[in-house]
């Protein structure tokens, strides 16, 4: 059975009303194969403990620790509601059919128009209620892209007229960056969640116009790793400074999560709720 790191606390958005919530379980970046072992192992208790409505998930490294494929993208589809990305999406070349033929895998929103696949993503469960998704990548330390914020900006005026409940996961590096977004995008979306880091941070926490906020959700992979890497690898590289071969490390299954209830009148969270899970 695994073991659970004690859990973050519950934030409550100020002046939030309850009725009909929607739940959302977010898990952070898929890391190769023992990634999604993870999620096999670990998902069924967390909808077994919270009956999410939607659970979506970062599947940029799904492949090997880098990309995804047609193949991994339809075997997560049986577990999953929606996959965001990142800048590893384009690393395996059959994932670029893929992004035209697969709406529900999404892409970062302010790469150029001209790239396969779609920023944002609207789904519906079977009582009809809807969640917008929309995947962003941050610039700091990282391509020089369209701004994110105005991406967002156009998203965000794309789904409000499906839906008030909008999720956006912002695959960035820079932490300054993830929260000068929460801050932007408050009152105006759900959720804006962090990932890319693949290390959970412990600042969840509902902002005070509504918007659940957390820096990075973490990963789902191994935790006897360099941010879900081999560790030798990543070591001498560091010790070297020359390149080397990573592979997804195996050892001790770990996922993290954060849960998020939205009410569905609103658009406002009501609640963010950690979640890290290991085995024993």
């Amino acid at each position: 059975m695994p073991d659970k790191e004690p859990q973050g606390g519950v934030a409550c958005a100020r002046g939030a009303t309850t009725a009909t919530p929607i739940g959302v379980l977010f898990i952070g970046d898929i890391i190769g194969r023992p990634g999604r072992n993870a999620v096999r192992a670990f998902l069924s208790g967390l909808r077994e403990k919270y009956a999410p409505a939607f659970v979506v998930a970062n599947g940029e490294n799904a492949a090997g620790g880098v990309g995804i494929t047609e193949d991994i993208g339809r075997d997560l589809f049986n577990v999953v509601d929606v996959l965001t990305s990142g800048n590893h999406v384009w690393d395996k070349k059959e994932a670029l059919a893929y992004l035209d033929r697969e709406p529900r895998l999404v892409r970062p929103a302010n790469y150029p128009p001209m790239n396969p696949g779609r920023g944002w993503y609207v789904a519906s469960d079977e009582q009809g209620r809807k969640l917008g998704v929309v995947n962003l990548q941050g610039r700091v330390f990282m391509e020089a892209l369209d701004c994110p914020f105005r991406a967002a900006d156009i998203a965000i005026e794309a789904i409000r007229s499906e839906t008030k409940a909008i999720l956006v996961d912002l695959h960035a590096e820079a932490t300054s960056e993830k929260q000068a977004m929460g801050w932007y995008l408050d009152g105006r979306v759900s959720a804006v969640v962090g990932t890319h880091t693949h290390v959970p941070t412990a600042d969840e926490r509902v902002l005070p116009g509504g918007t659940a906020y957390i820096t990075d959700v973490g990963m789902a992979g191994a935790s006897d790793s360099v941010i879900g890497m081999q560790k030798e690898p990543a070591i001498q590289k560091f010790l070297t400074g020359r390149p080397h071969r990573f592979e997804p490390a195996k050892d001790c299954l770990f996922l993290s999560a954060v849960y998020i209830e939205i009410d569905a009148a609103t658009g406002r969270a009501l609640s963010i709720t950690r979640e890290v899970l290991r085995e024993g």
